[in-house]
């Protein structure tokens, strides 16, 4: 049993998985942080210095100055700033993916598809060996 989970994990798609989404746990962070901390201030500026963490509505309709007093007060919110920022998040790291594919396509080198090893007969429209100077299906000859 061991030796075939041994075998299982060191398949090579498995260790790339693997690998894949360790970086991608980590590029999310550095997204996250991106768009928390770089990313939401220059947007909030721009919309007239709005902190989109603390866009929320209180269900039970009681008003607290910030999202993390309602919290405290064990008020049930809504938190659509937090949502906005997620949604910015997600927009860009599938983005950035996008690019990372689009590269990875263009650097791949294409193949020139197989040279062809039949030829049409012109009579009967089979596929027949190049070098074939007659054709097996209907006894033709073919130039």
């Amino acid at each position: 049993m061991f030796k075939e989970f041994k075998t299982f994990i060191m398949r090579g798609n498995v260790l790339d998985l693997a690998v894949g989404i360790i970086i991608g746990a980590a590029f999310g962070k550095i997204v996250t942080s991106f768009v928390s901390d770089i990313l939401t201030p220059i947007l909030s500026l721009a919309l007239g210095k709005i902190d989109f963490s603390n866009l929320f509505v209180v269900l039970n309709g009681d008003v607290y100055p910030t999202l993390d007093a309602a919290k405290k007060a064990g008020a049930a919110t809504l938190n659509y700033g937090l949502f906005i920022n997620a949604v910015i998040d997600f927009l860009i790291v599938g983005f950035a993916i996008f690019l990372i594919v689009r590269m990875s396509n263009r650097l791949k080198k294409e193949e020139a598809p197989p040279a062809p090893n039949t030829k049409e007969c012109p009579e009967c429209l089979s596929a027949i060996p190049l070098k074939a100077r007659k054709c097996a299906h209907c006894g033709s000859v073919v130039q």
